[in-house]
């Protein structure tokens, strides 16, 4: 087995493999064991290992599929679900496109295999409808499992996303499953109590399932042995922006930014990195002091950002930092829900404002305006769901950061 579980098996040119060249890589060797095993045994392997949730929260794998109830012991009848989030739409994020259009069978092992953990009688991977050759992938690759015989009980199918930021949201994702406006839901109940269609549900992210059947084919010791920290594993990171090589990387969780970039070719532009955002798009930004942080959920977090999907986004000394701040407001706006009151109006408002900073038309009542609402807006728990403390995770620590570039372009528009 390599050393890089995720991309080690991928072929060069991406293809993605038939289930005969799957197998003769080892291939649904881990469900075999799977399902020589109870399904807690598999959940204390899973803990064991240290698997952070890879979608963005961080949160622990293991403790997650204990919430689900076992069969026959949740009120009423009907199935249980296990999701699988491929609605990647998280600005600077690519990872899991890459594993749904290269690597669809491994999805499917790790589904296999959480299903049973999880006492799901359905699975269903839920993929952005952009993402087609993912989605055709997948699905060749469910129909060869099923018809060799390996699903077992087990029901999957791919269900192709309209394509909504929101719907990254677990709740969200399961409002739209049924067929509704994708909202968030309150919670409690949570997923694991009441999810799709009233029943337990677990919803886990791409990179996250995709890891499981190497869990239980390294086992969980050699798994955390691939980790520099104490969250297990390897991570798939992705460095995009203002760097000579953009591009996807598999490394030990706890690599550092420096390393990235590295691989990336350096920064590009003036060659000079002036920030960069280490979890995406809703990441508060780091400056060039953070290049040797180890990166993830944890040292992330402490150091005052999220870790998020581990993207990085490189701004170089070129770049516009206003310019760039406006474009990814814009997006949140659009991409807000409209369910509660500080998405539906301000994020509108905060973009608006900042397209007028970007065209040197800024006023200090504007920047006041700015200040104040990512102080109030920035801590999570602030609105129905996360969407807004995202959004405005990148501009309190931008207003910050960057303060010379808005006082700048404060004076344009005093000026104007």
């Amino acid at each position: 087995m390599t050393d890089l579980p995720l991309t080690g098996r991928a072929r060069p040119d991406r293809r993605p493999h038939t289930l005969a060249e799957w197998r003769a890589e080892g291939g649904y060797e881990a469900v075999e064991r799977a399902r020589s095993m109870a399904p807690p045994e598999i959940i204390d392997m899973v803990e064991a290992a240290h698997l952070n949730g890879r979608g963005g929260a961080g949160f622990p794998a293991g403790r997650k599929w204990r919430f689900m109830p076992e069969r026959g012991t949740s009120p009423g009848e009907g199935p249980s679900y296990l999701i699988v989030n491929g609605d990647e739409m998280e600005p600077g994020a690519f990872k899991d496109r890459f594993l749904l259009e290269a690597m669809p069978h491994q999805v499917i092992e790790g589904a296999i295999i959480t299903a049973r953990a999880t006492h799901a009688d359905e699975a269903i991977v839920l993929i952005r409808d952009e993402y087609r050759p993912g989605i055709a992938a997948v699905e060749r690759a469910i129909h060869e499992a099923r018809d060799a015989g390996l699903l077992g009980d087990l029901a999957i199918r791919v269900h192709p996303s309209a394509g909504r930021y929101i719907v990254g949201e677990e709740t969200a994702l399961i409002t739209a499953l049924e067929g509704h406006r994708a909202v968030p839901r309150k919670r409690p109940p949570f997923p694991a109590q009441s999810g799709l269609w009233g029943r337990p549900t677990t919803v886990n992210n791409v990179e996250t399932i995709s890891l499981v059947p190497h869990i239980l084919s390294l086992g969980p010791q050699r798994f955390r042995a691939l980790s520099r920290t104490e969250e297990g594993g390897t991570k798939l990171y992705g460095v995009s922006g203002r760097v000579q090589r953009p591009g996807l990387f598999e490394a030990p969780m706890g690599t550092t930014a420096r390393e990235l970039i590295e691989r990336a070719g350096g920064v590009s532009g003036d060659g000079r990195l002036r920030a960069f955002q280490p979890g995406g798009g809703a990441s508060g930004f780091f400056g060039p002091d953070r290049l040797d942080l180890p990166l993830d959920f944890g040292h992330v977090a402490k150091a005052g950002s999220m870790f998020g999907t581990g993207m990085l986004i490189v701004l170089d000394g070129t770049a516009c930092p206003v310019g760039f701040l406006a474009r990814h407001m814009r997006f949140y706006a659009r991409e807000s829900c409209g369910w509660c009151t500080p998405c539906r109006e301000g994020l509108p408002l905060v973009a608006k404002i900042l397209d007028r900073f970007a065209a040197g038309q800024g006023r200090r009542a504007d920047l006041e305006l700015l200040q104040m609402t990512a102080a109030e807006a920035a801590p999570r728990g602030r609105s129905f769901c996360d969407l807004m403390g995202g959004a405005m995770a990148p501009l309190a620590s931008g207003l910050s950061m960057f303060a010379a570039e808005f006082e700048a372009r404060l004076a344009e528009g005093e000026r104007a």
